[in-house]
């Protein structure tokens, strides 16, 4: 039984869709499979989008997926999470309030590379005669393997593996298991393991979500020393100060006749292997690499911390590592997985996505999670709202420790958002559009500054993590403070029409579609800032009737009031929220509808994204969207629109959306399918899950969509699993597409854990533990008890006003 509607009802797939080429790497080199992203050939054609597909992190450290040899490379690679250069923003013509200090993330020493030498023969894989070659992202183990055979110029076979992982348990370490043999004849031999200061070349040209280049020496040397296996290096960035220091040390195992030395200088430590190698005997080297970062710290006593590191993964091994690899995905799959049955390349897209996401956030503590988390430099490194959008509903579901310290991260910022507020002539917080150390980077207000909209974002996922987990002392000790600033800066930004009884205003600010700026009355502001608006009075209003002592602390901190508390609320309950009766639909703001609709037809595919072909004065002036505004606030805030309004909705702004943005197709599949609509929910998830396996963006090089992967699962668990939470009741109306056999996903609720499972005509729900729980099934209450499958039949679709 299908939950959509029949074909003939559902509107053809927009042709805009068709602006997003889908590159999908060949299946006899890439074969599908549902645990692995395998490589079956070298080819280096597709050299820059796996460098990217392959990278591993732990949220803390992140290294690209080049290869062990270090060339051929495009981007070699290696950040530590919040680890940046400042610099100086140069505008044109200043103005008063203007962001001041750029934000780069810095590309730390690369401890990747191994230099083989056979018969003083390199490897060198574009020209290497390679009889077998495989390369393999374990996504369960949470490894990059990589098995070859290579025919050296002599004739002589060489087999050599290499296992490299980014600890999650030790989050300052990463390690290679590498491993060379003669099959056939004796050979002189070199290995050269190295760990190099060599920061890249970036032209960004003309695109502005690529790193700029940094055109002076960022890593100031501050000691270096080698000894026996070991080399650790330490430096200073030139103007942040920041601090780091990092290391290799090896054990060797052969029974080859071999010597070993160690050297280093400021920008390079090394480890030289020279072995007589005879046929049959394995030369294995296991690699740890550690790397310690500081705002402040000395270098002398990260160096210490990095000998402590590199003692200890000596000691314990690289088998050890493997495991408490394995051991950690395995706790995070059983709580995390989506299984989609009946599509097998779906369901390798599915895991793939999810596995980027713990690797954007699993050690990233203390810090946010970069645009594209710690698999390239685009976007420098900054965090954006796509965290508490995207990323942070999943963790509150899968991981609610991970996505408190991200809410803990937002609160640590909370004084550099009253200066920023205050440099903006405002009251209260202004969180920074992007940033890495809390300051705001983003020269171009217009589509940074003025979307205030990322304060209520925060809120947002401050919101559900507390429905969620049920967690209200994070949110008294956190949020009130979040919840204070800005709700005082959407009362100050804002303003009554016709004194204070008239309705309230909001003018001057840019919603998420980054193709329409500085408006008035943005739906989706509006409509976000007044739910920011009624919690912080609900929270706030509760603390000081229910804990004195607390709303005494909170109120010498932030100087809150009653009379303030009151002034939320009337702001809240006269918000203005723009609507065209004539076409029923919410306009994206006042004027939108008031201008000529840009010509999709005239414009061919070579011409997106538009912002990098038509000056930013050309777009501002048409109805053309980036990324989902209208219908996004239609997600986030359902409980806003009733099913009429979201159809009209949506069938308005979904021509004009053209797909420029990756935060796009998960949102638009979302409501697709909660409408009916399922070519379109199916295609929107495709692109969103292929987004940069298939490189449907056209950017996978410079790094991992993030967001996209979080809006992966918001996608799956929210457009086709039907949930919705916007009460803090779980409720599920599930609409799988025809051509899945199945869909399964677990959810924590309340410290309970519940797996969902939907087939074309049932679902099955488990509480694992726990107490009963009461969730809503199509509109109908059902009580769960721990241990029990309940199983429900599923109706079919309502209609458009059902």
């Amino acid at each position: 039984m299908s939950m959509f509607l029949p074909d003939d009802e559902v509107l053809s797939v927009p042709a805009r869709m068709r602006r997003r080429a889908f590159k999908s790497l060949p299946d006899d080199q890439y074969p599908v499979h549902e645990w692995r992203l395998i490589e079956r050939r070298f080819n280096r054609r597709y050299l820059p989008r796996v460098e990217t597909l392959l990278s591993l992190s732990n949220g803390y450290l992140g290294m690209r997926g080049t290869h062990d040899e270090g060339r051929p490379v495009v981007e070699r690679g290696t950040y530590i999470n919040g680890f940046h250069e400042v610099w100086p923003i140069q505008h044109a013509e200043e103005a008063f309030g203007f962001a001041t200090t750029g934000q780069t993330i810095v590309n730390v020493p690369d401890a990747r590379t191994f230099h083989l030498y056979v018969d003083d023969e390199p490897l060198f894989l574009p020209t290497a005669d390679l009889v077998m070659y495989e390369r393999s992202l374990d996504m369960r183990g949470g490894t990059l393997t990589r098995d070859l055979e290579w025919l050296t110029p002599a004739g002589k076979r060489v087999r050599v593996h290499s296992e490299r992982l980014v600890s999650f348990e030790h989050r300052h370490l990463m390690a290679v298991r590498y491993e060379v043999t003669l099959l056939d004849d004796p050979a002189p031999m070199v290995i050269s393991s190295h760990i190099r200061n060599q920061q890249d070349e970036r032209d960004p040209g003309s695109d502005p979500r690529k790193a700029r280049s940094l055109p002076d020496r960022v890593l100031e040397p501050q000691g270096h020393q080698s000894a026996e296996c070991r080399s650790v290096l330490s430096y200073r960035v030139a103007n942040s100060r920041m601090t780091i220091a990092c290391g290799i040390d090896h054990v060797i195992e052969t029974d080859n006749a071999h010597t070993h030395h160690s050297e280093s200088d400021e920008d390079l430590g090394k480890t030289v292997v020279v072995v007589d190698a005879e046929p049959g005997k394995t030369i294995r080297i296991q690699k740890f690499a550690t790397y310690h970062t500081s705002r402040n710290t000395p270098t002398r006593q990260l160096m210490d911390r990095s000998r402590r590191t590199l003692d200890r993964a000596v000691r314990d091994g690289f088998d050890a590592l493997l495991e408490a690899q394995r051991s950690y995905l395995d706790e995070f799959w059983e709580r995390s997985d989506v299984e989609v049955r009946g599509e097998p390349a779906v369901q390798q897209a599915v895991r793939w996505n999810l596995f980027q996401l713990i690797q954007a956030a699993g050690r990233a503590e203390g810090t946010g999670i970069p645009a594209k988390g710690l698999t390239g430099s685009a976007y420098e490194g900054h965090y954006f709202w796509d965290t508490e959008i995207y990323v942070v509903p999943f963790l509150t579901y899968t991981a609610p420790r991970i996505a408190r310290n991200l809410l803990r991260f937002r609160h640590s910022l909370l004084d550099d958002a009253r200066r920023r507020a205050r440099e903006v002539s405002q009251r209260g917080g202004l969180f920074p559009w992007r940033t890495i150390n809390g300051e705001e980077a983003s020269a171009y207000y217009e589509a940074g500054t003025a979307q205030y909209h990322i304060n209520a974002d925060i809120v947002y996922a401050l919101r559900k993590y507390v429905d969620v987990t049920g967690d209200r002392e994070s949110l008294y000790s956190l949020g009130a403070e979040i919840l204070v600033e800005t709700a005082r800066l959407w009362a100050d930004l804002g303003y009554h029409r016709e004194g204070g009884a008239g309705t309230f205003h909001i003018y001057g600010v840019t919603g998420p579609d980054e193709y329409t700026t500085l408006v008035n009355d943005n739906t989706y502001t509006n409509l976000m800032a007044r739910q920011n608006l009624r919690f912080a009075a609900e929270v706030v209003g509760e603390i000081r009737h229910t804990d004195p002592d607390r709303y005494a602390v909170l109120h010498r901190e932030t100087g809150v009031t009653a009379e303030e508390i009151a002034q939320w609320r009337l702001a809240a309950d006269s918000m203005f929220v723009p609507y065209d009766q004539v076409r029923g639909i919410h306009p994206q703001d006042t004027n939108f509808l008031e201008k000529e609709v840009w010509d999709f037809a005239a414009t061919p595919r070579e011409k997106y994204p538009l912002l990098l072909h038509f000056h930013p004065l050309v777009i501002y002036r048409f109805q053309v969207i980036k990324q989902a505004d209208i219908v996004l606030a239609m997600f986030l805030l359902g409980h806003e629109f009733s099913r009429d309004q979201k159809r009209r909705n949506f069938d308005y702004y979904d021509p004009l959306t053209t797909g420029d943005s990756s935060l796009s197709p998960c949102i638009q599949s979302v409501i697709a399918a909660e409408l009916g609509y399922e070519d379109k929910a199916v295609e929107y998830f495709r692109n969103a899950a292929f987004m940069d396996l298939a490189d449907v963006a056209g950017n996978t090089t410079d790094g991992v969509h993030v967001a996209s992967a979080g809006g992966v699962w918001l996608a799956a668990v929210y457009g086709f699993g039907g949930l919705r939470d916007s009460d803090g009741t779980l409720s599920f109306d599930p609409r799988l597409p025809r051509t899945w056999d199945g869909l399964r996903f677990p959810l924590e609720f309340a410290g309970q854990r519940l797996d969902v499972d939907i087939t074309s005509d049932e679902v099955t729900y488990e509480l694992a533990d726990g107490d009963a729980l009461t969730i809503v099934h199509q509109g109908e209450s059902i009580e769960l008890t721990p241990g029990a499958a309940t199983i429900c039949p599923i109706k079919p679709a309502a209609g458009p006003d059902g």
